[in-house]
């Protein structure tokens, strides 16, 4: 249906995509794969008229055609779900549904014909959301759903989706595959973009691996392997991908939270404490409140709580509190809160640490570059310094965000989502990273919607459900159907809890 040959481009000195060929069947779900910076998105980009091709020709059902934006790709039933949300935050869920697409009656808004469809379509993906509810204010996988159920609403007849799974939960997922298997019976081709191998394998026909701007693998699903769709990917093979955790101490508490409360969110009477040189992970279906109570922790969210540091009682009613003691926070939505997009690499990453790169009121230029080369190479990132953030892959922005966090040396770190959307190579560098921190004595809480990076990471797992602590796991006795059985409101006994 879809061909692209020798495809090329380049964003001033850096070349992205260098003789890319690329096929789509009909009828077919073709996984598109690599490190991040491999050129996937802009591969998707230059097809669905995002970007334009330095070099190269698509065909369309044997015709060659070049689109120049959106509208052109989306005439010709290209529908992109982009990794990073095109959400208006200020619009109602309803309004962001057919934003560009309104229906209309006698001139005016039908906004009855607009409720019935989106009814039908979220309950076709077994989502219940208030339509009049603002988009802003919805969670980012809530914002995923959003994003789904708008291309379902579309003529579609190729479907590009970008990390769609990377803030849902188990049984979301299940339900979009299911949906997935649906438009592919009805004749809908479906690019499919993850670093998720669990997933490649279950919903693809055919699988095209990029390395460095180049097409270096395609073949069929079932002549292929996860060893080598990892080393097609990197380069190189890798090594076990989570680190040997050394034991932490227990008798040292650096951080203890009580009757922490945020009305707003349903969060109720949360009680937990964090270790010296601990990794503790939270785990939750969507909406459970983790990241709630963590942005109440640092001040982000009204709420209330009381917080002692290393047994000091400590007031946190906003973010400068929080980083003032000694906190730091890598938050899920790195676009809006995590970067400022139109400032470059080494004014991000150096952005919590100013006071680390000045003397007497005067910035040190040649401190800042240092740090900033040091980032780069420990955390792989594939640009230059002097890069404007919105030009970096998804992927990368991410490490960029996480760098940035690591330069201000906090004593507690908070990560929420840190992998999301990131490849299986740099998945590893940030977990041996992670480890590397809390054996220089720095304490972690991690929240991540992956069971296995929770499993594979934590000292232990505290477990949320609908706003409440229901109960944190030993290191001994995690595993993922005792957390799923706390997650989903069920008791572990001594009988049952941890056989």
């Amino acid at each position: 249906m879809i061909e692209m040959k020798n495809i090329h481009k380049a964003f001033n000195k850096n070349q992205v995509l260098t003789g890319v060929d690329f096929t789509l069947k009909n009828s077919s779900v073709h996984a598109l794969m690599g490190e991040n910076g491999a050129g996937k998105s802009t591969l998707m980009k230059i097809l669905s008229g995002v970007h334009t091709a330095d070099q190269g020709v698509i065909y369309n059902d044997e015709k060659e055609v070049e689109y120049t934006d959106l509208k052109s790709s989306e005439k010709d039933g290209i529908i992109f779900i982009h990794q990073e949300l095109n959400i208006w935050p200020e619009l109602t869920v309803l309004e962001n549904l057919f934003i560009g697409n309104e229906k209309t009656r006698f001139g005016l808004l039908d906004n009855k014909t607009m409720k019935k469809k989106a009814q039908e379509v979220f309950q076709r993906l077994k989502f219940n959301i208030d339509l009049k509810r603002r988009a802003g204010d919805c969670s980012v996988g809530q914002q995923q759903m959003i994003e789904i159920a708008k291309a379902l609403m579309m003529d579609t007849k190729v479907l590009i989706m970008d990390e769609p799974t990377a803030a849902l939960t188990d049984s979301e997922i299940e339900v979009l595959f299911e949906i997935i298997e649906e438009l592919k019976n009805n004749g809908v081709s479906i690019v499919y973009i993850s670093h998720r191998m669990d997933e490649i394998f279950k919903i693809s026909d055919e699988i095209t691996v990029l390395r460095d701007g180049t097409s270096v693998l395609y073949k069929a699903k079932e002549d292929t392997t996860y060893n080598e769709l990892v080393k097609a990917m990197v380069g190189r093979e890798l090594d076990e991908q989570f680190p040997h955790r050394k034991p932490y101490s227990r008798n040292e508490t650096v951080l203890s939270v009580k009757n922490l409360n945020n009305s707003k969110h349903h969060v109720e009477n949360v009680n937990f404490e964090l270790q010296k040189g601990e990794i503790l992970g939270f785990a939750g279906l969507m909406g459970a409140g983790r990241t709630e109570v963590m942005r109440t922790l640092f001040g982000v969210d009204p709420g209330t709580k009381v917080v002692e540091i290393n047994g000091r009682e400590v007031k946190i009613e906003k973010p400068s509190d929080a980083i003032k003691h000694g906190l730091g926070f890598i938050t899920e939505n790195r676009k809006s809160e995590g970067l400022i997009l139109d400032f470059n690499l080494i004014d991000n990453i150096t952005m919590p640490s100013l006071v680390s790169f000045s003397s007497k009121g005067f910035m040190k230029s040649r401190n800042e570059a240092d740090f900033s080369d040091l980032m780069i190479k420990k955390l792989n990132i594939k640009s230059e310094k002097e890069s404007i953030i919105s030009s970096l892959s998804g992927g990368n922005q991410q490490k960029v965000v996480i760098g940035k966090w690591i330069g201000s040396q906090p004593e507690i770190l908070i990560l929420d989502e840190p992998t999301r959307g990131i490849d299986v190579g740099a998945k590893r560098e940030i977990y041996y990273l992670i480890n590397e921190l809390t054996e220089r004595g720095m304490s972690i809480i991690l929240i991540s919607s992956e069971l296995p990076e929770v499993i594979g990471l934590s000292d232990r797992v505290a477990v949320m459900k609908e706003g409440r602590l229901m109960d944190i796991i030993d290191k001994e006795k995690i595993n993922q159907e005792n957390i799923m059985t706390l997650a989903t409101g069920g008791n572990l006994n001594e009988t049952e809890a941890y056989s």
